[in-house]
C-alpha cells in the first residue's frame, strides 16, 4: 500500500509539472534521468544517463518532458543533437549539474552541455556549476601551461529555443553561446562569476537572427552581453550588469569578409561598477563589417568607467593590424535617455575610423555625472548631433 501511494503522488507530482511547463504538456512523455541510471549525489558520473534520456526523448514522435529532480549531478561534456522525431523537447531541472573537479576534464573540450541542430526545445529551471575557479587560478598564475576552457552551454544550428529561470556558475568560459541560431529566448537568467574571472562572458551571440534577452542578472569577468558578427534582430531588454565589461557589440572586423551587425534594441538595463556600459569595438583591420540601425535606450549607469564607448581601435599589444584603421562603418546608432555617474572625467568617447567616420550618432536625453560635475565627451571621425536634454559637455 505504502508503495502504491508513494507512486501516485509521484504520478500526480509529474502531472502538475507537466502542466505548469505548457497547455499541451499533459499528453507529454516524461523521461526521469533517475530511470537512465543518473546518481543525484554529485559524485557518479551521471553524463552517459543524461545522454540516454536525450536519446529516448528525441526519438519520441510526441511532447517529451526530461526531468531532472533535485540532487546535484557529475556531468562530463555532453552533446544533445538534433534531427529529432519530437518537435517539441523540455528539459526540466530542479537539481544542479556540476562539472568534474578537475578542471582539466573540461577545459580541452569547447564546451560543457552543447545543443546542436535542435527545434523546440525548452530548457527550464536549474543550476550550472562549472567550477572554473580553478582554472581561472592556472590562467592566473605565472609561467604555467592552461586549457582554454569550456563553454558552459552552447547552442548551435538550432531555432526554436527557449531558456527560461536558468543559474550559470563559475563558467570556465563563455557562460552561454547562441551561434548560428534563429528565434532563441533567454529569460529569467542569472549568470554569476568573480570580476577578475578571464573570458567568461554571459551570453555571447553570432551569426543569429531574432534573439531576445530578458529579466536576466549578469555578473562577470568580461562582456555581460556580448554581441558577435552576424548578428540581427537582437532585443535585450531589462538586464542587470555588473560587475563585468558591460554590453558590447564586438569585437567587430578581425576579418575581411565578416557579416555586419544590424537591428539591436538595447532597453531598460543597469550597469554598476562595470568597465564598459554600452559599448561598439572594431579592431584596427581592414573589413567589410558594419554596424547599423543600434537603439540604446533607458539605460542606467552607476559608477561605469566608460558609460557610452565606440572604439575602433582595438589592437591587442599592437600586433597584427595592418594600417591601424578599422573598416568597419558605424552608422544609425540613437543613445536615448541614458542617465548616471561615470568613474572617470570622460564618460562618452566616440574614437571612430579615419577612413570610416561614424554615421548618424545621435544623443538625446543625455545626462552623465562624475563627482557631482557634468561629465565630459571626447570625439574622433564622428558625424552626429546631440538632441533634446542632453546633460553633459558633448563634442558632437
Amino acid at each position: 500500500m505504502a508503495k502504491f501511494l508513494i507512486s501516485l503522488i509521484f504520478s500526480i507530482f509529474l502531472f502538475t509539472v507537466s502542466n505548469n511547463l505548457n497547455p499541451s504538456a499533459a499528453a507529454a512523455s516524461v523521461y526521469n534521468v533517475l530511470r537512465f541510471g543518473a546518481k543525484g549525489n554529485g559524485v557518479i558520473d551521471s553524463t552517459e544517463a543524461f545522454a540516454k534520456a536525450w536519446a529516448a526523448a528525441c526519438a519520441s514522435n510526441k511532447s517529451t518532458i526530461i526531468y531532472v529532480p533535485k540532487g546535484r549531478y557529475l556531468l562530463g561534456s555532453v552533446a544533445f543533437k538534433g534531427e529529432c522525431q519530437s518537435s517539441d523537447i523540455t528539459f526540466r531541472i530542479d537539481g544542479t549539474l556540476v562539472a568534474p573537479a578537475d578542471y582539466r576534464v573540461l577545459g580541452q573540450a569547447d564546451n560543457w552541455l552543447s545543443f546542436e541542430g535542435v527545434s523546440g526545445v525548452s530548457i527550464i529551471g536549474g543550476a550550472l556549476d562549472a567550477k572554473g575557479n580553478s582554472l581561472w587560478a592556472c590562467k592566473a598564475a605565472a609561467g604555467t601551461t592552461c586549457p582554454n576552457g569550456a563553454t558552459t552551454l552552447s547552442i548551435t544550428n538550432s531555432n526554436n529555443v527557449s531558456i527560461k529561470g536558468l543559474l550559470s556558475l563559475n563558467s570556465q568560459m563563455y557562460h552561454i553561446v547562441i551561434n548560428r541560431c534563429q528565434d532563441v529566448l533567454v529569460e529569467g537568467a542569472k549568470i554569476i562569476a568573480a570580476g577578475d574571472s578571464p573570458n567568461t562572458d554571459g551570453i555571447h551571440i553570432q551569426q543569429s537572427r531574432n534573439v531576445k534577452i530578458r529579466s536576466s542578472s549578469i555578473k562577470t569577468g568580461d562582456d555581460c552581453i556580448s554581441i558577435g558578427r552576424g548578428t540581427t534582430n537582437l532585443w535585450i531588454e531589462r538586464v542587470t550588469c555588473g560587475p563585468g565589461h558591460g554590453i558590447s557589440i564586438g569585437s567587430l572586423g578581425k576579418d575581411m569578409d565578416e557579416e555586419g551587425v544590424q537591428n539591436v534594441t538595447v532597453w531598460k538595463t543597469v550597469f554598476t561598477g562595470t568597465q564598459n556600459g554600452l559599448r561598439i569595438k572594431s579592431w584596427a583591420r581592414p573589413s567589410h563589417g558594419f554596424v547599423k540601425g543600434v537603439r540604446f535606450i533607458d539605460a542606467v549607469m552607476q559608477n561605469v568607467q566608460n558609460p557610452i564607448i565606440i572604439d575602433q581601435n582595438y589592437c591587442p599589444h599592437n600586433f597584427n593590424c595592418p594600417g591601424q584603421v578599422s573598416g568597419v562603418k558605424i552608422s544609425d546608432i540613437v543613445y536615448w535617455n541614458i542617465r548616471g555617474t561615470s568613474s572617470t572625467p570622460i564618460a562618452i568617447k566616440f574614437n571612430c575610423s579615419a577612413k570610416y567616420p561614424c554615421e548618424g550618432i545621435k544623443l538625446y536625453k543625455v545626462s552623465l555625472r562624475y563627482l557631482k560635475l557634468v561629465a565630459q565627451s571626447s570625439c574622433n571621425n564622428v558625424i552626429g548631433k546631440a538632441l533634446g536634454l542632453v546633460k553633459h559637455s558633448t563634442c558632437l
